[in-house]
């Protein structure tokens, strides 16, 4: 039987397994590829998602481990970053015919976007006490972080909670095949968490100019078992996936309560789609071995797993089950993937082509957000077909609100 990847094999280091026929990968995505797989760290194989692109010493879109070492930079600044569904009771007709005034709820509920200085309004102003009740639970292990790296401090941390961001992050209504509707929304770990990842690459970089001379990135620095930050980043690492878990489900309860004042009807929400990390590490055993398992744009796909691989906006979104193939170390992509730069994306579409594309959605259509805009993503159909063996559709999801910061 033929094999559903292509596999890359890396003169001077291990295979690269490719879930990626039928979409594109730059050559840039494939040196990337390459460079980690001549690490010495790395265990067996590195699996390229079909989302696969180029991002920061490590492409997006990868799954690799390693032994007894981790790779700051592989996990990135967005610790946690990952996504949170929730089917409700309600239909597409409970929905108002102007959805205008259920957006702006949702962007009143929650802090969004960025401008400089204090009047920020992607951190909360007042915290509200349901966040302050939520940072409770996060209080004792930032103020252990702090005692050993007090820069951390000086972060947004507990104004940030419950805040989605800017970028690629969003919030949506959708409905799925029988016109039920969702909530779902994406987001991470926020400053704190660019903070945390920011500091330990640096640190990374610093070790590595003494002990890993020839490194093929800078960006690929490692710490291993027993070396001075190792023990540090994994304890910091963890508390900001913990972090981005909580920041998600603070904004998932707000968008709830939001969508309640504005439609009429009274309803129950299910939490039938996980709460997932799609850019993390953590330990876990494949083939006979223990290893750290970075999944930088990729998402836990075990057999029977409940994930979310979303499109871009105005594409679909899947809610899938994990059909625990050994090969992707159970893994799948986290979403569409870029075919292109935000840079590229505004130099090549227009706002007529965005609103085009985004028709039939209520969300933003200003020049800020063509970056964003969903011909600068892979055909999520294809990204899909690519990985039909990793994962199983279980709900085809379409967006009526999208919400960007």
């Amino acid at each position: 039987m033929t094999p559903s990847f292509q596999t890359l094999e890396v003169p001077g280091g291990v295979p690269v397994k490719m879930w990626t026929r039928g979409v594109p990968v730059e050559d840039e995505a494939k040196r990337q590829l390459a460079n980690v797989a001549r690490l010495p760290v790395v265990f067996r194989h590195v699996a390229a998602m079909p989302d696969v692109h180029v991002g920061i010493g490590a492409t997006v879109g990868a799954v690799i481990p390693t032994v007894r070492a981790i790779i700051p930079a592989a996990v990135g600044v967005d610790i946690g970053c990952g996504m949170i569904a929730a089917r409700t009771t309600l239909r597409a007709a409970d929905l108002p015919d102007n959805l205008a005034p259920l957006r702006s709820a949702i962007e009143r509920a929650v802090p969004h976007g960025r401008a400089p200085g204090a009047r920020d309004p992607g951190a909360w102003q007042e915290v509200p006490q349901e966040v302050d009740a939520a940072w409770a639970r996060l209080a004792p292990g930032f103020e252990a972080l702090c005692r050993d790296y007090p820069k951390l401090e000086k972060t947004n941390h507990r104004r940030h909670l419950g805040t989605l961001g800017t970028g690629n992050h969003f919030i949506e209504v959708c409905l799925d095949e029988e016109e039920r509707v969702w909530f779902m929304l994406h987001s991470g770990s926020r400053g704190v968490g660019n903070a945390i990842g920011t500091m330990f690459i640096e640190l990374a970089r610093e070790d590595a100019r003494r002990h890993q001379a020839n490194l093929p990135d800078r960006d690929l620095a490692y710490f291993e078992e027993g070396s001075r930050y190792f023990g540090d980043y994994v304890r910091a690492v963890g508390w900001a996936q913990q972090y981005a878990r909580l920041n998600r489900e603070v904004m998932m309860r707000r968008v709830v309560e939001a969508a309640r004042r504005v439609i009429g009807k009274p309803f129950e929400v299910h939490q039938e789609a996980v709460n997932c990390h799609h850019n993390y590490v953590q330990r876990e055993r494949h083939f006979g071995q223990d290893v750290y398992v970075t999944r930088k744009g990729a998402v836990s796909a075990r057999r029977g797993e409940l994930g979310i691989i979303p499109g871009s906006m105005g594409a679909r979104s899947y809610i899938v089950r994990g059909r625990g193939h050994p090969e992707s170390f159970e893994s799948c992509s986290h979403g569409a993937g870029r075919v292109m730069s935000r840079t590229e994306a505004k130099r090549r579409y227009t706002l007529a082509d965005h609103r085009a594309a985004t028709a039939g959605i209520e969300c933003r259509k200003d020049k800020d957000v063509i970056d964003e805009t969903p011909m600068a993503y892979k055909d999520i159909d294809a990204v899909m077909q690519a990985q039909r063996d990793l994962v199983e559709v279980v709900h085809t999801l379409r967006q009526v609100v999208c919400v960007k910061g």
